[in-house]
């Protein structure tokens, strides 16, 4: 799936996604008991950054399945 060449720079993408995505629920969570309507673009990172983090690390996981299944040479398992 992914290269060990792209695998660190898309798992830093990941993650931060999914850090700014959390704070962003937490911030909508506190607004909202507050009686405070959250602005536009933090409610859709906190919709959206969780789904696109939890897809980037399944690519991520597949793709360390997929090389851990790959022979490394002939013969060897």
């Amino acid at each position: 799936m992914t290269t060990l060449h792209f695998r660190r720079p898309l798992l830093i993408v990941a993650a931060a996604a999914a850090v700014l995505s959390l704070v962003a629920v937490g911030t909508v969570m506190a607004m909202a008991f507050n009686n405070a309507v959250a602005p536009a673009w933090i409610t859709s990172t906190a919709l959206y950054g969780l789904p696109l983090a939890f897809l980037l690390m399944l690519a991520l996981v597949g793709g360390s399945v997929a090389a851990r299944r790959r022979a490394r040479g002939p013969g060897e398992r």
